[in-house]
């Protein structure tokens, strides 16, 4: 048997008026489609568990929300409108959520899930990003043609160091600025230095 916990007809009390059929109806289709289901708070809001964590709901001043841990592998990754706390957007009525039948369907899923032992994505990992392609700019490389100690430098730099060099010859307001440093840049690669060889001795 399933087991409900106190906190949550409080909370479902203190909401506000819209909210509490809505919390009541996603509690009941819960604990129906998931009879062993243990409820408690977390975070401040009720959480369902089973083997684990199921499902969250929540209300706010004009809203609910209504969420899976595991949710792109119940929805797919374009199957739900993520959220903060759920995929199924901002519910102010009943009638704004699926029907019990698919949301029971939802929930037999995810009580599927976790009697299989699959872990839920990590939602924190960062995108990897595509390094920033370098462009060598025609001024720098037509200079470094006519400068073979610059030009040995520079192929020889890592890629950071090529892109300081780039990234402070281009981000000259003015020519008059992006010539004096052109210029200095290739007298400083003619002497094997980096753009920011001055810090590095400090």
């Amino acid at each position: 048997m399933g087991k409900r916990d106190d906190r949550i007809d409080a909370y479902i009390a203190r909401s506000a008026e819209f909210a509490r059929p809505i919390l009541t109806h996603l509690r009941e289709i819960v604990h129906e489609a998931c009879p062993d289901v243990e409820e408690t708070m977390k975070w401040s809001f009720p959480n369902f568990l089973y083997k684990g964590m199921m499902c969250s709901m929540a209300s706010f001043k004009e809203h609910c929300s209504f969420g899976f841990w595991k949710s792109s592998l119940i929805l797919g990754k374009g199957g739900g409108l993520e959220s903060a706390m759920g995929q199924f957007g901002r519910i102010t009525k009943v009638a704004d959520l699926p029907s019990k039948k698919v949301l029971s369907g939802y929930i037999k899923q995810a009580m599927k899930l976790n009697d299989e032992g699959i872990k839920a994505p990590n939602r924190m990992k960062p995108k990897e990003k595509a390094p920033r392609e370098l462009v060598i700019p025609d001024d720098l490389a037509t200079a470094l043609r006519a400068n073979s100690a610059a030009a040995a430098t520079f192929e020889k730099f890592s890629s950071s160091h090529r892109r300081e060099y780039v990234d402070w010859i281009t981000e000259a307001k003015t020519q008059a600025t992006r010539s004096r440093r052109l210029e200095q840049a290739l007298q400083w690669m003619a002497e094997g230095k980096p753009r920011n060889w001055k810090s590095m001795n400090c």
